[in-house]
């Protein structure tokens, strides 16, 4: 049985991939398995970009068919990447960030993990993020 902790798995697998051709090699893998997976590649002032992060990765849930039109899965994501963001922002202040977001589903399970370095020049922090919610399924 699948449950929380390995759709968790799943998300920060995702955000680790390192470029784009094994990013979808990956959510290939994720499709077989009965999971539905994106991944969004994001950078800039963390503090600042809050707002953009949390609607692509809205978009690309909606888009790749992860989450359905409605407020309810809308609030799901939203409220798993702000959990996610809100575990990275206390070193976040005053620093630029890039990295990956990543959304996995299994069922009523729906994560998220937020793959990021951030820092000045070439002084950098390596953190991730993580948030959970789940919705009722299809």
């Amino acid at each position: 049985m699948v449950g929380s902790i390995e759709v968790a798995r799943e998300a920060i697998r995702l955000s680790l991939t390192e470029n784009r051709k094994a990013e979808e090699y990956y959510i290939e893998k994720l499709k077989a398995k009965g999971y539905k997976g994106v991944a969004i590649d994001f950078g800039g002032n963390l503090i600042n970009s809050i707002p953009k992060i949390i609607e692509k990765a809205l978009v690309a849930s909606r888009k790749t068919g992860i989450i359905n039109e409605s407020h309810v899965h809308d609030g799901a994501v939203a409220g798993a990447v702000r959990d996610a963001i809100m575990q990275i922002t206390p070193k976040a202040v005053g620093l630029n960030a890039g990295g990956k977001i990543a959304v996995a589903r299994y069922e009523e399970h729906l994560a998220v993990s937020i793959f990021l370095s951030m820092g000045l020049v070439h002084l950098n922090e390596i953190i991730i993020g993580f948030g959970h919610r789940s919705i009722p399924n299809d």
